[in-house]
C-alpha cells in the first residue's frame, strides 16, 4: 500500500509542485491550502508524514504541530528559517525544519528518512505493547478475598520458604508468584518461570537440570539448567501436576538438599534458589489416588497460597475491567456504560481472570472510536448470559431473601405478569398474589 503525504501549505503554487514531485516518487500525496481543508481531509484519512507550513491564514502552527505529532510525524517547511523557530518547533513535536525552496533530492531524502523512522517507532510501539500486554501485571482488587491473597504474599514473601500457589486456570498464579518475589530479597534478579505442562519428560530433566557433553544423542556441548540460570533468584514452576513422578522425585531432592546434578553429571552441584510451584489440579487427591508423589506434596504444602476464582470476587470486576481497558486503549479515552459492568458482573467467567482479559481486549477492538464500551461489543457473553438468572448478593443471604429477589426478578423479565410469572415458578396465581404482598412487592 502506498503511503499517504499531507502538504499543507497556502502558496498554492508550491503546494501543487510539491503534490507532484511526492507522486513522481511513487507516494500518495494530497495538498491543503489552509487548516480547515486539511482537517476535514484528517478525519477521512490518516497520513503517514505531514509537511506543514510554517504560516497558515488560519491555525497557528506550533500549537497544531503539538496537536499533531503525537498521532503524525510532522515536517515543517518556512522561507522564514530561524534557529528560534527551529528549536521552538522540534520542542514541540516537528521531526525536520527545512527551508524553502526544497530541492528535489533534500526532498526524497527527508520524506524517505521520516517514513523509515516513522515505521520504526511503530514497529517498536507495537512490540512494547505485545510484551507490556503479556506481562504480569498488578494485583487489582479491594475484594475479601484478594486483602487474604495479598496478606500471605506480604507474609510468605520475605522468607525463602517454598510456596505451592493453587488456583483454576486463569486466575492468576503467575501473577501472585512475580508478586512474592518481587517483594523478597531476591527481587533483584529477574523470575525465572518453567512450565511443567509443556515439556516432556526428558526435555523436563535437562531443561531444569541441565546436561553433561555427550549425556545423550546431541549433547555436543555442556548445557546449564533453569535451577542455575535461577541461581540467587526464584524459580517458578507452573503446571508441577502435569510432570511425571520420576521427575517429581528428582524435584523432591533438589528441595530436601539443595543440590542437583546435571543430566548424566556425578557432581552435586548447589542451588541456591527458592522455589514456587503452582498447579490448578488437586494435589491432595493426586496424591491420594497415587498419580502424584505424597512426599512432594507435604514437602509443597506446608505454605499454600489458593487464588480465588474471579466469581468469587464479583467486587472486582469493575476495577479489573477499567485495568484492561486502560491497558489495551492505549491511552485513548474509553468506558464502559452501566449495562455493561452489569453484563460483566453477572456472568460467572470460567476462565477467570484471563478470560475477562481477553474479552475486554476484544471489546475496546470493536468499540474503535466510538469511546463507549457496550454490551454489544461482548457478542458471546451475551448470547451465553440471555436465558440465564444471576442473584446477586453483598453477604450470604438468607432463603427468604433469595425468594423474594429471585421473585422480583422473575416479575420483571415478565413485564409483571403475574400469570406468566407464576407459570415459570410452577405455582398457582393465587400463591403469586400472596408471596408479592408478603415481600410487599406490589407497586
Amino acid at each position: 500500500m502506498s503511503k499517504l503525504i499531507l502538504v499543507i501549505d497556502d502558496d498554492r503554487v508550491f503546494n501543487q509542485i510539491l503534490v507532484e514531485q511526492i507522486r513522481d516518487m511513487g507516494l500518495t500525496a494530497i495538498g491543503a491550502n489552509d487548516w480547515r481543508t486539511a482537517s476535514e481531509i484528517l478525519v477521512e484519512s490518516e497520513p503517514d508524514l505531514i509537511f506543514l507550513d510554517l504560516r497558515l491564514p488560519d491555525a497557528d502552527t506550533p500549537k497544531l504541530v503539538e496537536a499533531l505529532a503525537p498521532q503524525f510525524p510532522v515536517v515543517i517547511l518556512t522561507g522564514y528559517g530561524s534557529i528560534r523557530n527551529a528549536v521552538s518547533l522540534i520542542q514541540a513535536g516537528a521531526v525536520e525544519y527545512p527551508t524553502k525552496p526544497v530541492g528535489l533530492d533534500e526532498l526524497e531524502i527527508t520524506i524517505r528518512r521520516e517514513l523509515e523512522n516513522a515505521e520504526l517507532r511503530r514497529r517498536n510501539a507495537f512490540y512494547r505493547w505485545q510484551l507490556e500486554s503479556r506481562r504480569p501485571g498488578p494485583m487489582v482488587g479491594n475484594s475479601g478475598p484478594i486483602q487474604e491473597l495479598l496478606d500471605l504474599i506480604e507474609a510468605v514473601a520475605p522468607t525463602d520458604a517454598t510456596v505451592l500457589i493453587q488456583g483454576e486456570s486463569g486466575t492468576g498464579k503467575e501473577m501472585v508468584a512475580q508478586a512474592i518475589h518481587e517483594s523478597s530479597a531476591r527481587r533483584g534478579r529477574e523470575m525465572v518461570t518453567v512450565d511443567g505442562s509443556t515439556l516432556q519428560e526428558t526435555l523436563f530433566e535437562s531443561e531444569l537440570f541441565g546436561h553433561e557433553r555427550g549425556a545423550f544423542t546431541g549433547a555436543d556441548r555442556q548445557k546449564k539448567g533453569l535451577i542455575e540460570a535461577a541461581e540467587g533468584s526464584t524459580l517458578f514452576l507452573d503446571e508441577i501436576g502435569e510432570t511425571t513422578l520420576a521427575n517429581q522425585a528428582r524435584l523432591l531432592r533438589v528441595l530436601e538438599t539443595g543440590t542437583f546434578r546435571r543430566v548424566g553429571g556425578t557432581a552435586s552441584l548447589h542451588a541456591d534458589v527458592r522455589f514456587i510451584v503452582a498447579s490448578n489440579r488437586d494435589l491432595a487427591e493426586m496424591s491420594q489416588a497415587g498419580d502424584f508423589r505424597s512426599d512432594l506434596y507435604f514437602r509443597l504444602a506446608s505454605f499454600v497460597v489458593k487464588v480465588p476464582p474471579l466469581r468469587e470476587r464479583r467486587e472486582d470486576i469493575p476495577l479489573l475491567a477499567q485495568h484492561f481497558i486502560q491497558r489495551f486503549a492505549r491511552g485513548v479515552e474509553r468506558s464502559m456504560t452501566g449495562e455493561t459492568i452489569k453484563l460483566l458482573m453477572a456472568y460467572d467467567w470460567p476462565g477467570n481472570v484471563r478470560e475477562l482479559r481477553n474479552l475486554i481486549e476484544r471489546a475496546v477492538i470493536l468499540a474503535g472510536r466510538s469511546g463507549r464500551i457496550c454490551p454489544e461489543h461482548f457478542g458471546n457473553l451475551v448470547s451465553r448470559r440471555e436465558d440465564a438468572v444471576v442473584l446477586s448478593f453483598d453477604r450470604e443471604p438468607r432463603l427468604d431473601e433469595v425468594e423474594k429477589d429471585y421473585l422480583r426478578s422473575t416479575l420483571l423479565r415478565h413485564g409483571g405478569n403475574r400469570a406468566r410469572a407464576a407459570a415459570v415458578l410452577g405455582i398457582s396465581e393465587r400463591n403469586i398474589y400472596r408471596l408479592i404482598k408478603q415481600y410487599e412487592l406490589a407497586e
